[in-house]
């Protein structure tokens, strides 16, 4: 994983702070600790940052901004 991805994953969780629990929130500030110190994560680290983005981290449904953006039809 590249220092980019890294960075994206710890700035999406960023807005997800206030929702985890007091070992998610540890290992989140010991993540930001390691970025900040421009370490590169180890499998074991990467794949526990993974998980913890995919449990809080919820796409937006575009689905419903679609009636926003048709043509319309001219008559």
């Amino acid at each position: 994983m590249s220092y980019r991805d890294q960075q994206k994953y710890l700035d999406e969780l960023r807005k997800y702070e206030k929702k985890f629990d007091r070992k998610e929130l540890d290992d989140y500030k010991m993540y930001v600790k390691m970025h900040k110190d421009e370490e590169e994560f180890d499998s074991v680290t990467l794949r526990r940052l993974e998980e913890l983005y995919e449990k809080y981290y919820e796409p937006v449904d575009k689905h419903k901004y679609d009636s926003f953006f048709k043509k319309k039809d001219i008559l």
